[in-house]
């Protein structure tokens, strides 16, 4: 499966601005990039760091008023989507030491408050079963409702409201599988059928020794989407961090497939 990737930025910054931008397809060994190309406008500052558990690169630029970015990608992806429920349940103190970071609750996602949720909901699944029927759940139980959030909705606003959009559903699972000792960690993606076309926000746990992508939205599967970046929440995956003031001119994401 390869996925062909169009990102077309356009922002405007009054004054001088560092912004940090995440939008290329990680080099991943269950990804291949095949070919791509990225076009800046002029900037004072370009400095390429790791990323989130050195998975994919940011980059770093000192911009001034007009911002324009275009990003092309073909991305050959090699990976299969599992099924989650027979996946087991690594207990927490057999855990490899870089993913303990992801049980904890984070500012988006207060998994410490949904212990007694998860127990009384799920408590008869383990491991992979409980991710599968907690992705179910969120998937039959929410609504995906373009404009009901905003950039500082939580996990438990979401709960609440029962509706959200992809950063919202992604945020849900995660807090829930934390509150299940199962590590998990949000990801953006790209993906062909994610509606309305955009960078796309999913989750990611840790079952049986590896770490399998889950959508609970149901519009990407881990064998059709191309992984950017990971992170706690939606606070360390952003495609853009402007640190100073940012005006939306324009912005375009096409992903297309082709065999």
């Amino acid at each position: 499966m390869i996925l062909d990737i169009k990102t077309h930025l356009h922002y405007r910054m009054p004054q001088k601005t560092d912004v940090l931008l995440q939008i290329e397809a990680a080099i991943q060994p269950d990804q291949q990039i095949l070919s791509s190309n990225l076009d800046l406008s002029e900037t004072d500052l370009e400095a390429r760091v790791p990323a989130e558990d050195a998975i994919g690169e940011r980059l770093w630029l000192r911009v001034q008023n007009d911002f324009v970015c275009t990003y092309s990608v073909s991305v050959e992806i090699n990976r299969d989507a599992p099924d989650l429920a027979g996946l087991a349940f690594t207990p927490p103190h057999q855990l490899p030491g870089e993913t303990v970071r992801y049980l904890m609750p984070s500012r988006f996602c207060p998994s410490a408050d949904f212990q007694n949720f998860v127990i009384a909901e799920f408590g008869d699944l383990q491991g992979g079963a409980r991710i599968a029927a907690i992705r179910d759940w969120i998937n039959g139980s929410f609504q995906y409702v373009s404009g009901s959030s905003n950039p500082r909705t939580t996990a438990l606003e979401t709960f609440v409201q029962r509706q959200g959009v992809c950063r919202d559903f992604a945020h849900v699972m995660i807090t829930l599988a934390r509150a299940s000792s199962i590590p998990a960690r949000m990801v953006s993606v790209y993906g062909p059928d994610v509606t309305p076309q955009d960078f796309h926000a999913v989750a990611e746990v840790f079952l049986d020794g590896a770490w399998y992508l889950v959508d609970a939205t149901g519009m990407a599967t881990a064998d059709r989407m191309a992984r950017i970046g990971v992170g706690d929440d939606a606070a360390t995956i952003a495609f853009m961090t402007n640190f100073g003031f940012a005006e939306l001119v324009e912005q375009t994401v096409e992903v297309t497939e082709r065999n």
